[in-house]
């Protein structure tokens, strides 16, 4: 956007670009996923095994590094009523009750009760649909794994396997190794960074699957973000998991690195916070996944500990949701772009179509290479895809 249009906007905008850069900088101390990685999980998965899968683990957590109770004062004090647009006011007032309830999810990581009622606010629960959903995928025999699926590739391997990929990107790649991550590599938005995890190995598909999901879709969104005059682009719109990341796993699909295995794992994830909602214990979750479903003890406590973390946390389930809205979106033709804008979802996309009207947003400039052609050769997953309900 040109200086001097930028200068227009912020004189017609004022009190918006005031709330919008204050609300920024307040942001900027939530990053829930980094107080909810436990401190303890290897330890307490080993103590786990050695108990027969009966000892529920006590898992430890970062300390708070923010005032919560003034963080929700500074929230409240925006004066929203100056925003004269009430369409945009309206997006604001539930921008910030949403960023409210992430900080009461801080606040409350490691009390049971209050976090996952707090967790619920913010990720909902899986509904009857999507546990069907999940049962479906599961239903289907494992496929046979080829070369492309040998662990032989290094953290060091996998850095230049990304900086290969994001060429066809016009942004910058930045790539640290990690040890503070639970993920094999995953994207900090506010250092605009890929994180690769140390000590890890990666086979073919997954570094096809990884460079898809977090350089075609996540770097794609932070970098589209930043472009936009208004913050919150950056800082995401309310519930805004289920859209990036159905977004991410779709550009998966679409590159052809998609497998049945890795559909599997979301069903999982949405069993998992299935038995979570209705009150299973760590170690009842842990015997669904593994007893039940026969899934590899390692796999299985993973999931669990996803699903259990702070004491229940419900994000894992909108992954496969996001993905059956996004695949039938693209069945309806309809353009991703929007939704590629920033941080954003699909239930706001009339107010992102309203700020581009009136000049407050931008439209892309990095698009997701993956999207422009249909690479899946999967029959099984297009069967599976073309079913969801």
């Amino acid at each position: 956007m040109a200086t001097n249009n930028f200068k227009d906007l912020e004189n017609e905008y004022g009190n918006l670009f005031d709330i919008d850069s204050n609300l920024d900088r307040l942001v900027k101390k939530i990053e829930l996923l980094s107080y909810l990685n436990p401190l303890n999980a290897e330890k307490e998965k080993q103590q786990f095994f050695a108990s027969k899968y009966t000892k529920d683990p006590v898992l430890k957590y970062p300390k708070i590094k923010f005032h919560p109770y003034k963080l929700h004062r500074m929230f409240f004090s925006q004066r929203l009523e100056r925003i004269t647009d009430q369409q945009v006011q309206k997006l604001y007032q539930d921008i910030i009750y949403y960023y409210s309830n992430m900080v009461q999810c801080i606040q409350t990581i490691g009390e049971p009760k209050k976090f996952h009622y707090n967790s619920l606010r913010v990720y909902g629960t899986p509904t009857e649909k999507d546990v069907q959903n999940a049962q479906f995928i599961l239903h289907h025999s494992d496929e046979p794994g080829g070369a492309d699926m040998d662990k032989i590739y290094s953290p060091e391997d996998a850095k230049n396997y990304f900086e290969e990929f994001s060429k066809q990107y016009n942004f910058p790649l930045n790539i640290k190794l990690s040890t503070a991550i639970a993920a094999d590599a995953m994207v900090s938005n506010s250092t605009q960074t890929l994180l690769i995890k140390k000590n890890t190995k990666f086979s073919k598909n997954q570094l096809l699957t990884l460079a898809n999901h977090e350089i075609g879709v996540h770097l794609v969104t932070t970098y589209n973000g930043i472009e936009q005059p208004l913050k919150i682009f950056s800082n995401g719109f309310p519930r805004n998991v289920e859209t990036q990341e159905g977004l991410a796993v779709f550009s998966e699909y679409m590159s052809g690195a998609l497998t049945l295995n890795r559909l599997k794992t979301l069903a999982y994830r949405v069993l998992a916070s299935d038995s979570l909602i209705k009150g299973y214990s760590f170690s009842d979750t842990f015997d669904l996944i593994h007893g039940t479903y026969k899934l590899n003890r390692n796999d299985a406590f993973s999931i669990t500990m996803r699903v259990h973390r702070g004491g229940g946390f419900t994000k894992d389930r909108l992954y496969l949701s996001g993905l059956r809205k996004i695949f039938k979106r693209h069945q309806r033709g309809e353009s991703m772009d929007n939704l590629l804008t920033g941080k954003v979802t699909m239930d706001y996309e009339a107010d992102i179509v309203h700020l581009q009207k009136l000049g407050l947003a931008n439209p892309i400039t990095h698009k997701n290479s993956a999207y422009i052609q249909n690479k899946n050769e999967n029959k099984t997953l297009d069967f599976i895809l073309n079913h969801l309900k």
